[in-house]
């Protein structure tokens, strides 16, 4: 007798930029998450978040996504919220730390996430590897098992680091962590190329968003690429 185990993952595959439709409010919608699953948004506050875009700040636009999609979040999964560009600082060592994690990962958190973006202001630098290594260290402390990072950013780098040479090194000790990254109005090459290789080294998915329907479908596949669908085939003689 033997038995053979087939063990299929179906995983969605990335969508770029154009393959967007333009997207209504009535179209936002997010499809369950695997039960377990932690969730740390680091959403962008850098001063060129007051930039324009279709017509609105970059600011509204992210906040105003964010708030239809996590209300259809499932509850069973931890979610979190971190932010960098918020502050200034009085020097620029203060500005490349100006990073913060202001909700916490936690189950059924959508609600205090959703409030806490009211109170932020864009105004400071774009601190993303200062903010991964502190997401990777820190806000995860304790969690065992897959762990998500969206990472959302309408620029660079600007604090002379690298966000690609950190995970580069970070997936030498550690497998768990997958980081989708959103580029909104990027038209820089090396900060498009820095930023496509953070998600990608990691196994994540990369966006680049360069309108608002961009942006909404950016995030609502961002978090529904987390699902996957196993098929198991069992075979006895």
């Amino acid at each position: 007798m033997f038995r053979i185990l087939f063990v299929l993952a179906v995983f969605f595959s990335p969508v770029f930029a154009n393959d967007y439709n333009v997207y209504s409010p009535d179209e936002y919608r997010v499809e369950n998450v695997e039960e377990g699953e932690r969730l740390l948004f680091i959403l962008d506050f850098s001063n060129s978040m007051n930039e324009y875009l279709d017509g609105r700040r970059k600011v509204d636009l992210m906040i105003e996504t964010m708030r239809a999609i996590l209300p259809n979040l499932n509850p069973n999964i931890s979610i979190g919220l971190r932010v960098y560009g918020h502050k200034t600082g009085f020097t620029p060592i203060d500005a490349c730390r100006a990073s913060t994690l202001i909700n916490p990962v936690s189950p059924a958190n959508a609600l205090n996430v959703g409030s806490s973006l009211d109170r932020l202001k864009p105004r400071g630098m774009t601190p993303i590897t200062y903010s991964l290594k502190q997401a990777v260290k820190n806000d995860f402390l304790g969690f065992r098992g897959k762990k998500h990072i969206i990472l959302l950013t309408d620029g660079g780098e600007n604090c002379d680091e690298s966000p690609c040479k950190y995970v580069m090194e970070l997936v030498k000790i550690r497998r768990d962590i997958k980081i989708d990254v959103i580029a909104l109005d990027i038209n820089n090459k090396d900060d498009l190329a820095q930023l496509e290789c953070t998600s990608l080294v990691t196994s994540g998915r990369f966006y680049n968003a360069q309108t608002a329907a961009q942006l909404v479908k950016s995030i609502n596949n961002s978090v529904n690429s987390f699902k996957k669908v196993e098929a198991k085939i069992i075979q006895n003689p």
